[in-house]
């Protein structure tokens, strides 16, 4: 029996209108291979897409976009045309996709000084897999076609149906082809189009309404890498744009392509609270459309319990047979989805988002808070922990989800349960994110969860840190038996900003993210190179996620230690720059000098919401903006320095209005345009830690008494 292999797509030219994406080689063709085809949500909805003119493929040359939603092939048809070396007949081959489909236009021109005349051919196949049979690289069988009307083809099965319509095309069902008959005079030009429509009454997301989720600023820098990052990450974001079903004014971003084009909790919360700084829409679309599914009674088979927020949600369910995993529908085995949300909707708060709408996911929020005190610790040992009680759902249930995440030092697997490090960071900030919105709305509980916070902070305290190759430093997991887990891991950087670390152990923190066991050159790796474990290319043990670099970037720059985040900054928009300025969303843990580019992870998403989403949090760090609207204070601490250079932002939202902030090369910085009731303060964190005033031994030692 062959081998399943997951099928890769690095090299592939992508577009994405969700719930619409097409993956096709650089040629243009859509071939039965791999993950090539188009897709609706979770469904293969065209498995191939040949062209061929006269039978022979034309020969590639280039393409490049055209358009927001297209892509342009060019090639050759060397067998038409003048004799002689000089080509003198060009294909061009044109695609647009539509949330619901896509259509074509193949453009003939000829140059040539004689008439010609050929047959081009379009050879199609609709397989209707779903995603996780594509993922797994199992076989899959076309469907067979029915010829409609004179210039039309359609495919259907398990309630999705798909048309093609082609102009002027002579149409044949088996084997699914269009021809058309091409006869051009010299020096000529001739257009074929055709188009495919696909409906899927079953489906658990729609299209985004065209009217635009957030503000596009206008972004000035020395680094122009930084401008054209943002760029082309907003221009992916707007195309991962998803409406819930329930009500399609609420937009959220569908995960990433093609693996995840639907709802992620975690996903698409971290991408809404990165995008914060362009307004609060998406953030409160993406509050509203967890909040409706929101877990309401305790179910062992989809994790789900009262209070949880969804992991994720597909029309039918995701499984790969190879590995057991069997997720149902809609799926709550995440850790942190639930913390994550309580932390978005007290961000969007701070950002202004209004008490009206802040008002209605108040019992929301009381019912999360409600899952972290009664159902996130099972053995009530004051730690937030996860394990999968079914054997065929996910038995890693953080960010870092694979099944070998969660490793020793020396490469051993930890039992679970798990506690990781991250989520007790975030359960701290959700515990004093969520006082901060009882007290402001006058509800019950504060002090509880301020309570709740300080004895987390201890716990964690006596519990984590332990010695490492480079120092203190905080395990990335307890396992079964609350052994630490003592891998050094690009976990420990979402501690920071968190409140669960004190001064001195946020300085330690930061002097282990810039060791050259983490810091790879184009961003953190995953896990450092001194581990057991450690692969560059690993999912999870030492790949780079540019949303997790991202994260930590941030969280180093609202502490204050700029030097690590501006080294931060650097690895990713060099990362940036080798990917075209579409960051996917993994790619190789190799140092910088190995090839001066990163390495691709092949099967990676691309794009990628919480990646696209960085750039912004990478501005938002480089113009230090962070407002307090329910305080009445903005406060700006850019990111100073000459090596990231002079940066302006205008048309960045706080409390729904237009800010501009200018920051010069020496990080001095002015912000006009707030609105009426908000006034500017001083920077509240030191200018510029650096981390490097701790000692190995920190300050006592973290961790100890």
């Amino acid at each position: 029996m062959t081998e399943r292999l997951q099928p890769l797509l690095h090299d592939l030219v992508g577009l994405v209108l969700a719930p619409a994406s097409v993956l096709g080689d650089a040629a243009g063709q859509i071939r039965p291979v791999g993950v090539q085809g188009a897709f609706h949500a979770d469904t293969r909805v065209l498995s191939r897409a040949e062209l061929r003119v006269d039978d022979h493929e034309p020969e590639a040359l280039t393409h490049g976009a055209a358009g927001p939603n297209g892509v342009r092939f060019v090639g050759l048809a060397r067998r038409l045309g003048d004799p002689g070396p000089d080509p003198s007949v060009r294909v061009e081959r044109t695609r647009h996709l539509r949330s619901d489909g896509l259509y074509e236009e193949i453009r003939v021109v000829s140059t040539a000084s004689v008439a010609v005349r050929a047959t081009v051919d379009l050879h199609l196949a609709c397989d209707l897999a779903p995603i996780e049979r594509v993922k797994s690289g199992a076989a899959t069988t076309p469907v067979p076609a029915q010829a409609g009307a004179v210039d039309e083809l359609a495919w259907s099965g398990d309630g999705v149906a798909v048309g093609v319509v082609a102009q002027d095309a002579e149409v044949r069902p088996d084997p699914a082809r269009l021809r058309w008959r091409i006869d051009l005079p010299p020096r000529a030009t001739t257009t074929l189009r055709w188009r495919l429509t696909v409906t899927d009454p079953r489906a658990v997301v729609t299209r985004a309404a065209a009217a635009a989720t957030w503000a596009e600023p206008t972004v000035h820098a020395d680094d122009r890498r930084l401008t054209r990052l943002l760029h082309r990450a907003l221009a992916d974001l707007t195309g991962l744009r998803l409406a819930d079903p329930v009500d399609p004014r609420d937009v959220f971003l569908g995960a990433g392509v093609p693996w995840f084009l639907t709802l992620f909790g975690r996903d698409s919360l971290w991408a809404a609270r990165m995008m914060l700084p362009l307004g609060t829409d998406l953030a409160a679309g993406t509050l509203r459309t967890l909040a409706r599914r929101q877990g309401g009674k305790t179910d062992p088979v989809t994790a789900e319990a009262p209070g949880k927020i969804l992991h994720e949600l597909r029309r039918d369910g995701f499984s790969l047979t190879d590995t057991g995993l069997r997720l149902p529908p809609a799926y709550y085995g995440t850790v942190d989805a639930t913390m994550l949300w309580i932390n978005l909707l007290h961000d969007a708060w701070r950002w202004g988002l209004p008490a009206d709408q802040v008002t209605p996911l108040l019992p929301h929020l009381e019912a999360a808070l409600g899952w972290l005190a009664e159902h996130a610790d099972a053995d009530d040992d004051g730690l937030v922990e996860y394990v999968d009680s079914t054997g065929h759902g996910l038995s890693n249930q953080g960010w870092k989800d694979s099944g070998d995440a969660v490793r020793f030092r020396d490469g051993r697997l930890a039992a679970a349960p798990i506690v990781l490090a991250e989520v007790q960071g975030y359960a701290h900030e959700a515990a004093t994110n969520g006082a901060a919105l009882l007290d402001a709305f006058g509800r019950p509980g504060a002090d509880r969860w301020r309570d709740y916070a300080r004895r987390l902070a201890d716990r964690f305290r006596a519990t984590f840190w332990v010695d490492g190759p480079h120092g203190p430093q905080p395990a990335l997991a307890l396992d079964r038996d609350k052994h630490p887990v003592d891998a050094l891991t690009s976990n420990i950087g979402h501690l920071l900003g968190t409140g669960l670390l004190d001064a001195a152990e946020e300085g330690q923190v930061a002097r282990l993210l810039a060791t050259d066991a983490l810091a790879g050159g184009f961003g953190l790796r995953t896990m450092s190179t001194d581990d057991a474990a450690f692969s560059p290319l690993s999912y999870h043990c030492g790949s780079i996620w540019a949303h997790d670099s991202a994260i930590v970037l941030a969280g180093l720059a609202r502490a204050g230690f700029h030097p690590q985040a501006r080294g931060l900054a650097d690895g990713l928009l060099a990362a940036a720059e080798a990917f075209d300025y579409r960051l996917p969303e993994l790619y190789g843990g190799d140092d910088r000098a190995l090839l001066g580019r990163p390495v691709p992870y092949p099967a990676a998403c691309r794009p990628q919401a919480w990646s696209a989403a960085a750039a912004v949090l990478l501005l938002q760090a480089a113009t230090g903006l962070y407002p307090d609207v329910p305080s009445g204070t903005v406060r700006l601490a850019p990111l100073a320095g000459p090596d990231l250079g002079a940066v302006s932002a205008q048309g960045l939202r706080v409390a729904g209005s237009p800010v501009t902030v200018t920051v010069d090369s020496a990080g001095a910085a002015t912000l006009t345009g707030l609105p009426g009731g908000l006034r500017l303060v001083a920077a509240t964190v030191p200018a510029a830690r650096t981390g490097a005033e701790l000692s190995p031994s920190g300050a006592a030692t973290p961790g100890t008494d």
